[in-house]
C-alpha cells in the first residue's frame, strides 16, 4: 500500500510563513506528478500548486510570488513553501500524488491523497 504523511501547518500571522512537506510511502514504484490543494470551510477544494516529474510547475493566481512547490524525488517528498500569507489562504491542506506501483498484474497508476493539515492565518 501507499501513504502520503502532510507536516508543517499550524497558525501564523498575516506576513508570516510555514513550510509544509508530504512525504509518500509504502510500494512506489514511480510517483508521477504531485500537487497540493486547499479547502476552505464552505468552499470548494481547489489546486494551489502542482509539479511534474520532470519539476516543472503551475500555480494558481491567487499564490503565485507568494508560494513555491518543491520536490525531493530521493526522498519522495513534496514541499510547499508559503510566504506573505493571508488570512485567506486558512484551509486544510492536502497533497495529492499520482503514485504507479508494481502489482501481481504488472504496473497500475492513481491517485493518493494525504489526510490534510490545517492552516491558520490570523492575528
Amino acid at each position: 500500500q501507499v501513504q502520503l504523511v502532510e507536516s508543517g501547518g499550524g497558525l501564523v500571522q498575516p506576513g508570516g510563513s510555514l513550510r509544509l512537506s508530504c512525504a509518500a510511502s509504502g510500494s512506489i514504484f514511480k510517483i508521477n506528478g504531485m500537487a497540493w490543494y486547499r479547502q476552505a470551510p464552505g468552499k470548494q477544494r481547489e489546486l494551489v500548486a502542482a509539479i511534474t516529474s520532470a519539476g516543472s510547475t503551475n500555480y494558481a493566481d491567487a499564490v503565485k510570488g507568494r508560494f513555491t512547490i518543491s520536490r525531493d524525488n530521493a526522498k519522495n517528498t513534496v514541499y510547499l513553501q508559503m510566504n506573505s500569507l493571508k488570512p485567506e489562504d486558512t484551509a486544510v491542506y492536502s497533497c495529492n500524488a499520482d503514485i504507479t506501483r508494481r502489482t501481481n498484474w504488472g504496473l497500475s497508476s492513481r491517485d493518493y491523497w494525504g489526510q490534510g493539515t490545517q492552516v491558520t492565518v490570523s492575528s
